[in-house]
């Protein structure tokens, strides 16, 4: 039980928060209505905010905190400077609390930022007191990452590297561009707003705010709209039962530009081992979560115990042809790929893949249309 007297309060945060958050709202729009500002500071705020994000997004989240995939240590670098300008803190201290919050997601006295406590607390409130002091101290569940060079040379040196880049990046646009104190506000203090809240909407409301396609055993939600404001996070139920994917939009139409940053960092030769989940096991999740609240709406209805029966009958032959399915897909690919198949012996495992593949179509169609009836 955590003790009815509140820990201290960090006033370096709540000053840091406060401060940037007032000059954001203030400072900014009244330096535009006087000055006015060019089409340069608004692409060099994109590109910064962006800059910012995925460093926090593809490095910080699904390189660091989840391995993955594996990353060359120039783009671990440029994560490393990304991440002190985002000012999140260092990436070995960042790590530490997402795999606790993962291993203990929604449970109020481990979990750093528990949605459970309410919204305010897991968006900014967990970060303005010492609640988790203590699990700071060798940062145990992170010893992969003691031995990354790049993590504990930023750890060593965080403070100056996030003084470098929020005071020296902006200080620099603003010299070449002859408007120093504009670009310290787009730059500098409005990025690192629009920074700072973008990344906190997930632990706030990416577990309150939208669909729960894979599990309910959590508060994660999928959320569209959030993918759009955090650069591909905001498909978070996905990402809580399988937090090893590089992808959190795993379908083409879903916006990920991590996804694409990571996938683009594989072609160039930046990026290798990108971990992805089987496929059946996604369509498996989905499946049994559907048939979970399919289950619950029929719960007090005695009436509908025939339905509940074929719906149950109908999950257990889905499952069935997706292993199927799925099991010959893998024997297809791989003979093919060690050329271990005669070419009519292919041709008949290609008519029996066919075949499994309108099968399952077929049955996911029959399991959908029971679905409505529920």
């Amino acid at each position: 039980m955590r003790p009815s007297v509140k820990p201290p309060i960090i006033w370096l945060n709540v000053l840091l928060f406060l401060t940037t958050f007032m000059a954001a709202i203030v400072a900014v729009p009244w330096y535009g209505i006087v000055n006015g500002y060019q089409t340069a500071h608004w692409v060099l705020l994109l590109i910064a905010f962006s800059f910012c994000n995925l460093s926090i997004t593809a490095g910080y989240h699904r390189l660091w905190s989840h391995k993955t995939y594996q990353a060359h240590p120039a783009l671990r670098a440029i994560f490393a400077i990304g991440g002190a300008f985002a000012l999140q803190n260092s990436a070995l201290h960042w790590s530490s609390d997402h795999r606790v919050h993962h291993k203990h997601v929604d449970k109020n006295d481990i979990d750093p930022y528990s949605a459970k406590r309410g919204l305010w607390f897991s968006h900014i409130g967990w970060m303005l007191r010492h609640y988790n002091k203590e699990t700071y101290d060798d940062y145990a569940n992170c010893r992969d990452l003691h031995k990354d060079p790049i993590v504990m040379w930023q750890h060593k040196y965080y403070l100056l590297l996030a003084l470098l880049t929020n005071l020296g990046i902006p200080l620099a646009l603003g010299l070449i561009y002859g408007d120093v104190l504009g670009m310290l506000l787009i730059v500098g203090v409005l990025r690192l707003v629009l920074s700072h809240h973008t990344t906190f909407f997930i632990n706030s409301l990416a577990h309150v705010w939208g669909s729960q396609p894979y599990t309910d055993k959590n508060t994660a939600r999928d959320n569209g709209i959030l993918a759009i404001f955090t650069f591909g996070e905001g498909y978070h139920n996905f990402h809580h039962i399988f937090e090893n994917d590089y992808r959190n939009g795993i379908y083409w139409w879903q916006y990920d530009p991590t996804k694409w940053f990571i996938k683009s960092s594989h072609w160039l030769g930046l990026a290798d081992k990108l971990r992805t989940t089987p496929k059946i096991k996604i369509e498996q999740a989905k499946a049994k979560q559907a048939l979970k609240l399919a289950l619950d709406k029929l719960e007090d209805r005695p009436d509908m115990a025939h339905l509940k029966q074929a719906l149950n009958d109908e999950f257990d032959l889905l499952m069935r042809k997706l292993k199927d399915f799925y099991e010959l897909k893998r024997q297809l690919l791989e003979q093919k790929h060690h050329g271990l198949v005669e070419k009519y012996e292919h041709s008949l495992l290609l008519i029996r893949y066919r075949q499994l593949k309108d099968e399952c179509k077929a049955q996911q169609k029959n399991w959908n249309a029971m679905l409505t009836h529920c």
